[in-house]
């Protein structure tokens, strides 16, 4: 078993589980998804939930975990079967300290038509710049879509490449950033562009190109939503604190 890169503060575990219920309370997790942070003292280590549906998460339930998805405890309850998302990403991003794995259901239908997503709105700069879209079946033919192994996990890594966000054709999506606070953000805000991406298409008229952030606009853009985000995760987080009591 990897050894635990030690302790982490009692907050911030606490903000690992919030923030899985954050995501299930916004709609861009339910039953299945999952998020995950760096250790804060120990880069080649991450921590995430053990296998649990995400609104049900408790600071108890938060596991360590090396850069190959290994548990750093040997009585570690069960893992997600694509904990491996994270630790590739990790291994290959240094610059990401959080990562969330979602299928939210407004993201899906851009990893399966030609219509790229866009950055339809600034709380969505991030996305300006293109979206890539990891096909598994391009690197594996038929399988179970699962991201189930390192190997896998580390083909989705290549995809992402360097962007925050990443689809997954018929499957869902990642999206990562450099605080467990911006990638919550980003996965929230990706299924909510989404949303208003389908609207804005609904409403063009045929042939008309949305009038979407320029790649320039979005880097612009995306900068103050590095900081002015952290006011969205300051409510999000209270109203787990006054729900869950942690």
């Amino acid at each position: 078993m990897p050894a635990s890169g030690g302790p982490v503060a009692p907050e911030r575990i606490a903000d690992v589980a919030a923030a899985a219920r954050i995501l299930a309370a916004r709609g861009v997790v339910d039953g299945f998804g999952h998020v995950s942070m760096r250790h804060p003292d120990a880069p080649d280590r991450y921590l995430m939930s053990r296998a649990l549906a995400p609104a049900l998460v408790m600071p108890e339930d938060i596991v360590e975990y090396d850069l190959e998805s290994e548990a750093c405890d040997p009585d570690a309850p069960k893992g997600f079967l694509e904990r491996f998302i994270h630790g590739q990403i990790y291994a290959a991003r240094p610059d990401v300290n959080a990562v969330v794995h979602s299928h939210s259901p407004s993201v899906i239908p851009f990893g399966i038509a030609k219509a790229p997503m866009q950055a339809c709105f600034h709380n969505a700069a991030f996305l300006a710049g293109g979206v890539p879209v990891f096909d598994i079946w391009k690197h594996y033919g038929a399988t179970d879509m699962l991201v189930s192994d390192n190997e896998k996990g580390g083909k989705l890594a290549e995809c992402l490449a360097d962007r925050p966000v990443a689809l997954m054709r018929a499957h869902g999506s990642v999206a990562c950033g450099r605080s467990l606070e911006v990638a919550v953000f980003r996965a929230v805000y990706t299924e909510v562009n989404a949303r208003v991406q389908h609207w804005a298409g609904a409403l063009a008229e045929e042939g008309e190109e949305l009038a979407v952030l320029r790649d320039e606009e979005g880097v612009l853009a995306d900068v103050p939503n590095q900081t002015a985000g952290m006011r969205a995760w300051d409510l999000w987080r209270r109203e787990i604190r006054d729900t869950a009591g942690w």
